[in-house]
Order: structure tokens, then C-alpha cells, then sequence
């Protein structure tokens, strides 16, 4: 198959939607044709996200399913995947990071002989199961990538010791680009009733949401925070949850009774940056987190044992904390206590993931080849 229409850019997650939005604005400044396709994945929070870009996607595949499997995910995506690139005949693909909805769209792809741009490539952890099951995803897209977009020169080492023999570009991480778009645009406050809660009040932010912690794991992580609390009669807490019960309720159990903690539901993504810019550190599993908080200057706790974004760690700008309540509660609070400490970590990120033009770079190379 000769493939000769619009770059099509697919996603199905709100991380894959932060990263990708700024590429999507690059080819549109560009005004090469391009066309936006969701695989529904996260259908309201792609949406949230995408409304501080003026993006609205073309297609939206509608692939949620209620409690839905990892095997059914990815079989139904290369599937539908398959079929809308059988209609669009696209000139490349452009998939973003480490979700099953990327490796489905790249998989779908390369069974038509369709180009593959993968952004973010190159992050590993080392260890297949951590985190599950984006490590794996990762490893497999490097396999079936044309062009790997690499945010740092560690990830592109990465890809070089895997053995990929396809384009190596180091660019940046597209979140740069996102979140001084945000900003650009007057970045936005916040709702009235965590604004109140807050006050002048010093706060940390909380959240946690990945598979390898659901039920115990995040109840230790908001217990080690609650008894931060008891320590700290100044500071409140915000722990912003994810939809998924199994994340949701540990947390609900541990702090839904303490009057200076307040659980949220996920933010817009312009809030959640707010937030995230003015607390004093955050405590998270996520990846993207491990990103913007450096680029906002916030030091950032990580309760895993491992990571895939070490840069973050060897900066000094990021911490690995586990899931231990104990030791959650004792690293928090030995930071918080250190004040030098605390402020070196928040400078220690600054320019880690770029200049903010990574989706430019990307757009230009997809666009020209």
C-alpha cells in the first residue's frame, strides 16, 4: 500500500492528549494535513485537555468499555485502528508514550506499511512489570517505530542499547511545550471551593493512580500523607484520585474524614497545573508528574521503587519513595523540614525535559519526510 493523505495523530488517554496537543498545533501552524483520531479511551478527560488548545479531535472511536480488559483493549484497537487507517491511507502515524491505545495504533500501522512516530521514545525502567504494562509497551513500539522522538539523551541511549536502527532524534518532551502553552494563555484559577479550602494555608498535592498500587498500595500512600497531617497542624492536603474504584476508594478510606484533606476528582488540565504549581512538593506514582513538576519547579516524591524517567532522579529533582506508609510519612516530612533542601530540589529541574519546542522539531521531520 502506498500511503499518500493526512498525518493522522492518535490517541486514547489524557497524557497521550497533554503531549500530542502541542504537535497537533505544530502541524496546524504548519498547515500540513493532518487528522486528529481518538480512540475514546478516556473519552472526558481527552476533552478537558484538549479544550486549552482549541483542539477538537476528527474522529473519536469510542473504544471505552466499562471494567474492560488490557486484552481487549489492545485487540480492539488494532482492529478499529485498522480500519480507520484503511479509510484514511495516511502518510504516518503519530502515537505518544507507553499506553495499550499506542501500541494498538502502532501495531495497526505497521500491518499497512504506515510510517510510525513515536513521541516520548526511549524510556525505560529495566524492568518488564514496571510499570505494567507500559514498560513492555514502550520496548515493543521501539521494534515497530520509523522515527523515535526522544525527550532526553539518556532515552536515546536507551534506544541505541535496544538496538533500534531507524531515526534517533532527541527533541525535548512535549509537555514543556504544553505547559508554557498553558501559561502563555493566562493559565487559569482555582474552583471556588478548593480555592477556600486552601486559603493561605501551605499545601501538598497527592495523587496516585497506577495499576501496581491499586488497593493496599494506595492506602498506604494516603495514610503516610494523613499522618503527614498530624505532624504539620499548618499544611493541608489535596489528593486529586482517578475514576477507577480501585484507586478512588484506599483514598476515600484513609482521608475522606480529616477536615485538612481534600479528595478530588481529576482536574482540567490548566487547574491541575494551578494546583500543582503552588504546592510545596507533591507525592505521586505518575509519570507525567515526574515531568511538569520539575518544569514548574516543584520537587516531586514518587512512590514507586522504580522509574523510567531516571533523569528526574540523578537531577536531584525528583525522589523514589515507595509505597510504605512509614516511609512515605518520614521522607515527606524530613523534606518539608529541610528547608535548603527543599528549595534546591525545585531549582534542580529547570530545562531537564528542553526548551519548550519539541512538537515543532517532531512536526517538521513527520511533515518533510
Amino acid at each position: 500500500m502506498t500511503a499518500r493523505g493526512p498525518i493522522a495523530v492518535i490517541f486514547g488517554t489524557r497524557p497521550e492528549a497533554i503531549k500530542l496537543a502541542p504537535v497537533i498545533l505544530a502541524l496546524r501552524e504548519m498547515a500540513a494535513p493532518h487528522v486528529v483520531i481518538t480512540t475514546g479511551q478516556h473519552a472526558d478527560l481527552v476533552g478537558d485537555v484538549l479544550a486549552p488548545f482549541g483542539i477538537v479531535p476528527d474522529v473519536d472511536l469510542g473504544l471505552m468499555r466499562d471494567e474492560q480488559s488490557l486484552d481487549y483493549l489492545l485487540a480492539t484497537a488494532i482492529g478499529v485502528v485498522g480500519r480507520e487507517l484503511d479509510r484514511l491511507m495516511p502518510a504516518a502515524v503519530i502515537v505518544q508514550g507507553d499506553t495499550t491505545s499506542m501500541l494498538g495504533a502502532a501495531l495497526a500501522a505497521f500491518h499497512r506499511g504506515v510510517p510510525v512516530a513515536h513521541v516520548e521514545a526511549g524510556l525505560r525502567s529495566h524492568d518488564a512489570s514496571l510499570p505494567f504494562p507500559e514498560e513492555m509497551n514502550r520496548r515493543l513500539a521501539s521494534v515497530l517505530a520509523t522515527w523515535h522522538f526522544a525527550p532526553t539523551e539518556r532515552a536515546a541511549a536507551n534506544l541505541r542499547a535496544g538496538g533500534a536502527t531507524s531515526e534517533i532524534h532527541v527533541v525535548g518532551n512535549t509537555v514543556v511545550d504544553a505547559v508554557r502553552h498553558i501559561g502563555a494563555n493566562g493559565g487559569v484559577g482555582l474552583p471556588a471551593e478548593l480555592a477556600r479550602f486552601i486559603g493561605e494555608a501551605p499545601y501538598l498535592l497527592g495523587t496516585a493512580h497506577r495499576r501496581e498500587s491499586w488497593g493496599a498500595g494506595i492506602g498506604a500512600i494516603a495514610a503516610g500523607l494523613r499522618d503527614v497531617l498530624g505532624e504539620l497542624p499548618d499544611h493541608r492536603l489535596v489528593f486529586v484520585t482517578h475514576p477507577n474504584p480501585a484507586a478512588r476508594r484506599p483514598v476515600e478510606e484513609a482521608l475522606a474524614d480529616n477536615p485538612r484533606a481534600h479528595i478530588s476528582d481529576a482536574l482540567p488540565y490548566g487547574t491541575f497545573l494551578r494546583l500543582l504549581s503552588g504546592a510545596r512538593l507533591v507525592v505521586s506514582d505518575s509519570g507525567g508528574i515526574q515531568e511538569e513538576g520539575p518544569t514548574l519547579g516543584v520537587p516531586v516524591l514518587v512512590t514507586r521503587d522504580v522509574t523510567e524517567r531516571p533523569e528526574g532522579v540523578a537531577a536531584g529533582a525528583v525522589r523514589l519513595i515507595g509505597t510504605d506508609a512509614a516511609m512515605v510519612r518520614d521522607r515527606v516530612l524530613a523534606l518539608l523540614r529541610n528547608p535548603p533542601e527543599l528549595a534546591a530540589m525545585a531549582r534542580a529541574g529547570e530545562g531537564l525535559y528542553g526548551d519548550g519546542r519539541a512538537a515543532p522539531r517532531i512536526a517538521r521531520i513527520v511533515a518533510g519526510a
